[in-house]
């Protein structure tokens, strides 16, 4: 079986030290997808002869001495929800079987800019929103670690696709965790970025107040090279912050001594958050302590507060996207989605108001809390990946995703491995840091990342 492709900066390395072409890197790629495809069902769409053109294109630019920058050459996927013209855009939904793109996304504008590869697109859930074992035109992607296992929501294929070592970075997107979420079950890195610091143009909406994109990568050195490529304002993205561009790799390593971070560990027993992943918390605490950071417990508003503001917002906006199909074409859309996407037509106007002046509170709250602290820790998820065949598909779920905090209030929240439960799923750690401050996210998870070996664990080949 071809081996997992190299993670970003590893193939960047060698790419400039000449001990690594972008045609063979392709190949590699394309080789694992075969080899692993038929079981993960991570890709729904395979661009293998664009991407051997692209290939080809950037090996001879760069033999030329045209380097683009540090991701020329290599390949890279997207959720299936992003545009790439001239190809289909389904969002793993009847609906848009025939919906072919005619334009790129901003994302994939830039990405194409930087001279990536691009390989295909990735499954998900129906239209970001639907359920994991809906009859749908597409098989649901499977988690690495054990393909019963859910990959988590709705980034699944992107977090199989970068977990089981198909690509070094998958694009994904946010709305309440489904960047989060994959990373956190697939064990790997994920980014939700700052509400406006990465263009949505192009890509599919579930909620215009809650929808974030970003990248999921092997290590969290790789995710701030992705969002070196893929930050800046888009003046044709209403919900686009016109901010300065950080240098996401300048400080990386500067570790995390003197820095004072905040352990909300009280959130996570409001959650219920089982006992291994609490552990996980605790043991990363630690560890950043150790390497000299202050860590002090700090309360976040009550669980229920951002569940009200969360979900009244995405119901409203989810129905508002699709109100007009629901009407005409119900029978195409997955029975979890409908029904969920109906229950949007019970928010009233008056409750999509309080919902928004509550959001408003929440995050001047949690800004508040960020005046004495440079990053939070919490916890991202309330275990392991559970049993695909028992996720809960119900039109409300028994338990809300925790991460959606912080798609209320819009501070970036990285994922990262912190650790294994016995029965062998990766567990995760949550560090959310000020608005528009990925950089300082992306060190204190690197400082972590490089403190610890959770990173360096691969799926068993027997498995994927």
């Amino acid at each position: 079986m071809s081996a997992p492709i190299p993670s970003l900066a590893e193939a960047s390395a060698a790419i400039a030290a000449g001990t690594l072409s972008p045609v063979a890197l392709t190949e590699q790629a394309l080789a694992r997808i075969a080899a692993l495809e038929p079981r993960l069902n991570a890709f729904i769409t395979l661009t293998a002869d664009r991407a051997r053109a692209a290939a080809a294109a950037a090996e001879a630019e760069i033999r030329e001495g045209r380097r683009r920058g540090p991701l020329h050459g290599i390949p890279y996927a997207l959720k299936d929800i992003y545009d790439v013209a001239g190809i289909r855009t389904t969002a793993h939904s009847r609906l848009l079987l025939d919906n072919v793109a005619q334009a790129d996304s901003d994302a994939t504008e830039r990405l194409e800019a930087a001279g990536m590869v691009l390989l295909g697109k990735l499954a998900t859930h129906e239209f970001a929103r639907g359920g994991v074992n809906d009859d749908l035109p597409f098989p649901r992607a499977k988690n690495p670690w054990n393909p019963a296992c859910f990959a988590g929501g709705s980034s699944s294929g992107s977090g199989a696709a970068v977990a089981s070592g198909m690509v070094a970075l998958a694009m994904g997107s946010d709305t309440g965790g489904s960047i989060r979420i994959p990373a956190a079950f697939c064990g790997v890195v994920g980014l939700k970025p700052t509400y406006g610091r990465l263009s949505r143009r192009g890509v599919v909406p579930l909620s215009f107040g809650l929808d974030h994109t970003g990248p999921l990568t092997r290590t969290v050195e790789d995710c701030a090279l992705a969002m070196q490529a893929l930050a800046g304002f888009d003046p044709r993205d209403p919900g686009s912050a016109d901010q300065p561009v950080e240098d996401y790799t300048a400080r990386l390593r500067e570790g995390v001594r003197d820095l004072r971070i905040g352990h909300a560990r009280g959130y996570a027993v409001e959650a219920a958050v089982g006992a291994e992943q609490m552990a996980a918390m605790d043991a990363a605490a630690e560890v950043l302590a150790r390497l000299g950071a202050e860590v002090v417990e700090v309360p976040l508003p009550a669980l229920r507060r951002f569940e009200a503001a969360c979900w009244t917002i995405l119901h409203a906006e989810s129905f508002a996207v699709h109100q007009q199909d629901l009407r005409t074409r119900p029978d195409l859309y997955g029975r979890t989605l409908r029904e969920r996407l109906t229950l949007g037509a019970f928010v009233t106007g008056p409750h999509y108001v309080q919902a928004q002046r509550l959001r408003r509170r929440l995050t001047q709250e949690v800004d508040a809390l960020f005046a004495g602290l440079d990053a939070i820790l919490c916890a991202p998820a309330h275990g392991p990946a559970p049993l695909a065949a028992e996720a809960d598909d119900n039109p409300w779920r028994r338990q809300q995703p925790i991460t959606a905090a912080f798609n209320v209030t819009g501070h970036p929240a990285l994922c990262l491995p912190a650790g294994f439960a016995a029965n062998g799923m990766p567990l995760s750690l949550q560090v959310v840091g000020r608005s528009f401050e990925e950089a300082m996210v992306l060190r204190i998870g690197h400082a972590f990342e490089q403190a610890t070996e959770w990173h360096t664990l691969r799926p068993p080949e027997a498995q994927a």
